[in-house]
């Protein structure tokens, strides 16, 4: 028997275990926010860097959605464009530990990846990424004990947090 705390009332939901299937099976997509107009630097980010690939979007969104498959997995990175993005809110995204963490196939494109997203960071033009994690360094998160070896994390142009790992 599991118990759970309801929060709203105090009172404990229970369950049996042995009859509980999940009801959560997986995530569907994942929300962005970006500053208005800032559209085409997500298409140059996702698709063009991280190699997600674009969708379509209804026609009545496209000025401020857009959608990137993830692989074949059937789960989506949506990203829109908030009209009334204020540099507050920017600051707040920007220091957010608030990510989702993206699945890398292998230690050698973890690499890759990491030192293409560097080399952006680095240069620093429209679109960069505002951190990222330098290759080699004792960063990412990995933990003293080496917890997380395999992983590190980088914020794309809007300050929006992502971890990579395998």
């Amino acid at each position: 028997m599991s118990e759970t705390v309801n929060s709203s009332n105090s009172s404990v939901i229970s369950q049996n275990d042995s009859e509980c299937e999940p009801l959560v099976i997986g995530w569907d997509h994942v929300n962005f926010l970006v500053q208005p107009h800032t559209l085409h630097l997500a298409r140059a980010f996702y698709y063009g860097v991280l190699g997600l690939e674009p969708t379509p979007v209804p026609e009545s969104k496209k000025a401020h959605l857009m959608w990137f498959n993830i692989g074949n997995s059937g789960q989506q990175l949506h990203v829109t464009s908030e009209h009334d993005f204020s540099q507050a809110q920017l600051k707040a995204q920007s220091e957010s530990p608030r990510h989702p963490c993206f699945k890398v196939p292998s230690q050698e494109k973890l690499d890759i990846l990491q030192r293409r997203l560097w080399e952006l960071y680095e240069d620093g033009e429209e679109g960069a990424p505002m951190q990222c994690d330098r290759p080699g360094a004792d960063n990412g998160g990995q933990g003293k004990e080496g917890d997380f070896p395999n992983r590190f994390f980088a914020r794309d142009y809007a300050g929006n947090r992502l971890e990579f790992t395998l």
